[in-house]
Parts: structure tokens; C-alpha cells; sequence
């Protein structure tokens, strides 16, 4: 028997989020950004008014205006889309345990087991669930169905805002084989460029191309896209609790204006460190190991990192450990256009011992009462949104706590 795999995507996600606060812009042309301030700062979303002026995520903003002169910019808050991301999963999950988050507005369910506790038909089910989004939460999604995870998606591509789209054994030649090549999953411009050589630029050309021919090509990939353009592609969707855990917990920030001194350099530093700290806290990891990255306004990028004497998630030691290694690193009158802080070499919390230090008697007890100070700032934002409580020291230059965010490596 097939199984019955939902892809679900919530529709111009941050935008969304952003005009439940301001319903009066609804029909409006609205676009969410890191710096509203900023002819240079990106559109990180937009609505289907937006979209309509051709408005595109990424483009900056000049470039956006200039496309539609009277598109609303409205901040990022990224807490309010954790926030939101959490409770349409947990709706999910009263349908089926098996939710596998794809990223913060996209996940896949799988219904197999438990379709016929509501009705049995996937399509309605579907629609069920999109109501029950819309009614509780008041943002759309759009739903993918089909029997593997990468037609579920496709399907929730196919049609937008706040559809189901069901692609089946029978239609999928129909409906997909004619879509460009690069709408298939992990298709991006480099391989697109190359299967463009051999002819192949749709979907269809890429199911008729011979299979071995293809891992000749593009190696173990090409076996791979094969099998997603033909439908024989099977991979499980795996529960939330059963991913394994990250390999390292990133941060970064590209700055509205370019920071220079020890002071800013290191309140910028802070505030990377608290996110970072935060999510370390979040999976029950401390980390041996901090990385920096530092981009100079010509884009030239340098990398260090160090070895740390005890595991932590406090931020304080990755806020001290990052400006050690920048201080060695850099000069404070040098400009800085962006900041990453990596976490890496991860423990489990329960296996971080720790050598005690007989010089430095007082380590142990500090680090405890950092921890228990900063698990509770955890358990006041839980409730209230992360921007309820800050370190002191993580207050952004300028005010600003939101920016353009390089994305998360957890």
C-alpha cells in the first residue's frame, strides 16, 4: 500500500506573521526586511500583493521600491516566527507523531498510519488541517499530497496561497513532467546548467534520461534526481525527536552600517553569543570548540577558532572566547561588515565533565549560577517571546536587535 505523505507550507511566512499585528495592510503591498532604514538591507519575505510586482526575496530593497514605489517594509521579529513555526507543528502532530520539520514554515507529515482516524480520504484531511490553521492561527498553508516526500513538496509548490494539490501514481507524469527542471528538489543552477547541456530541461527529460548515464555525470546525485523525477524516491519522514542532534549551532549577523571598535565589536559579539547559547540550551549540548567569522566591507572573509577549557552553552564564555579570537585576530580601528559565531565539537549536556582547575576553585560554582541564570532567561522568553529579556550585554548597536540574520547551521 502507498503511503500518504502531506508536504505543508505556510504561505509568505514572516509577512504573515507580520500583518496579523497589522490587519490594516492586508491588500496593502507588504515585505519584511532585516534594516527598513536601509536602501542596502535585503527583503527576507513578502506578501501575494507584493509578489505581484514581481517583489523578490533577497533583491534589496532599493530594488524592490523601485519595482513597487509604494511597498510597505515592516522589521523582521524572528522570535514571533519560532513562535508561530511551534504552534502550527503542534497542530500537525494532533494528526499524526511522525512531523518532520523541513524548515521554519515547511514540514512533512506522515498520515499512513493514522488517515483513518479522520475519514480516510487524504485530500480532505488536507483541507482539514488548512482550516484548522487558518481558523486558530489565521495564516494559510499550502498542502502537498502524494505518496513520497519530494511530490508531497512539489505539491504544495504547485498551487498557492492556501491549497491542497494531490499528486498521485496516476497524474504525476501529467503535472510534473513538464515543470522546469530546476523546480525539482535540490535541482539548483550548477546541475541545472550542466543536465542543460545534455539537452535535459524539464522534469520529463530528466525521468527519460538514462539513469546510469546520469551518475556518470553528476555522480551519486544524478542516481539520485533520477529517482526523484521518476517517483521511486522513499525516504522516511522522521519525527522531530528522532533527527539526530546538530553538528554545530551558528549565528551571524551582516550589519546595517560596518562596526568598528573593541566596544561595538563586542556588543555585536554578545548578542550572536546569546542566540547560539540559547539554542545549545535548546538541544541539551555545550560545546568545546568556538569558531569566528569575520567579513571586512570588501568581503574578504577570515576564520579562527579555539579550543575551550571546559564545555558550555553559557553565553558569557562564547562572548569571551569570541573576542579573544578576534582581538588576535584583527584590528579594532578596521572595519567589520558582518559577524558569525559557530558552537562546535558538541556534547551531550549530561556528558560535559568538566577537570576541575585547583587554581580556579570558584570556576565551577560561577559557571553554575551563569547557567541557571540564563536557563531562566530561557523559560521567560519561552513564554513571553524572546525579545521579553536581554543580557546587558547583548543590547545591539544602535537599538537594533534584529538585522539581516545569516541562516542558523543547526
Amino acid at each position: 500500500m502507498d503511503r500518504v505523505i502531506f508536504h505543508c507550507d505556510l504561505n509568505s511566512f514572516y509577512a504573515s506573521v507580520e500583518l496579523l499585528d497589522h490587519p490594516e495592510l492586508k491588500d496593502k503591498p507588504v515585505a519584511v526586511c532585516g534594516d527598513p532604514e536601509s536602501r542596502h538591507g535585503i527583503i527576507l519575505a513578502k506578501n501575494e500583493p507584493a509578489k505581484q510586482y514581481k517583489v523578490q526575496t533577497a533583491e534589496t530593497i532599493w530594488q524592490a521600491r523601485r519595482k513597487c514605489p509604494d511597498l510597505v517594509l515592516l522589521p523582521a521579529h524572528h522570535w514571533k516566527y519560532r513562535e508561530y513555526s511551534k504552534k502550527v507543528n503542534a497542530i500537525y502532530e494532533r494528526y499524526t507523531d511522525l512531523v518532520e520539520p523541513f524548515s521554519i514554515d515547511e514540514s512533512w507529515l506522515d498520515v499512513t498510519g493514522t488517515l483513518h482516524l479522520f475519514g480516510g480520504d487524504g485530500k480532505a484531511l488536507a483541507d482539514e488541517i488548512r482550516r484548522v490553521i487558518r481558523q486558530e492561527l489565521g495564516l494559510t498553508v499550502s498542502v502537498g499530497v502524494s505518496f513520497n516526500k519530494v511530490f508531497a513538496k512539489m505539491g504544495s509548490d504547485y498551487k498557492k496561497p492556501d491549497a491542497t494539490t494531490v499528486i498521485t501514481r496516476e497524474n504525476f507524469q501529467q503535472l510534473l513532467w513538464p515543470l522546469p527542471v530546476t523546480d525539482l528538489l535540490f535541482v539548483g543552477r550548477a546541475a541545472a546548467r550542466i543536465l542543460g547541456g545534455y539537452g535535459v530541461r524539464t522534469i520529463g527529460d530528466l525521468a527519460a534520461f538514462d539513469r546510469d548515464s546520469l551518475g556518470e555525470i553528476l555522480g551519486k546525485g544524478g542516481y539520485t534526481l533520477h529517482d526523484y523525477a521518476t517517483g521511486r524516491e522513499h525516504a522516511p519522514v522522521i519525527a522531530a525527536r528522532d533527527m539526530p542532534g546538530p553538528k554545530s549551532v551558528g549565528n551571524g549577523l551582516t550589519f546595517p552600517r560596518n562596526l568598528m571598535g573593541w566596544e561595538e565589536l563586542r556588543t555585536a559579539l554578545s548578542e550572536l553569543a546569546d542566540e547560539v547559547a540559547a539554542r545549545l540550551r535548546k538541544h541539551g549540548l555545550k560545546c568545546t570548540t568556538v569558531q569566528i567569522t569575520v567579513r571586512d566591507p570588501a568581503f574578504k572573509d577570515i576564520c579562527r577558532q579555539k579550543r575551550l577549557a571546559a564545555p558550555t552553552y553559557v553565553s558569557r564564555d562564547l562572548t569571551d572566547s569570541a573576542m579573544e579570537l578576534l582581538r588576535s585576530c584583527w584590528n579594532e580601528r578596521q572595519p567589520v561588515r558582518a559577524l558569525t559565531i559557530t558552537a562546535q565539537n558538541l556534547v551531550e549536556e549530561g556528558d560535559a565533565g568538566e577537570q576541575v582547575d585547583l587554581f580556579a576553585a570558584d570556576a565551577i560554582p560561577r559557571r553554575d549560577k551563569l547557567e541557571k541564570l540564563e536557563k531562566a532567561m530561557d523559560s521567560i522568553r519561552d513564554k513571553y517571546g524572546r525579545g521579553a529579556i536581554s543580557l546587558a550585554s547583548a543590547v545591539h548597536p544602535e537599538g537594533e536587535r534584529e538585522d539581516q540574520r545569516l541562516p542558523p547551521t543547526d
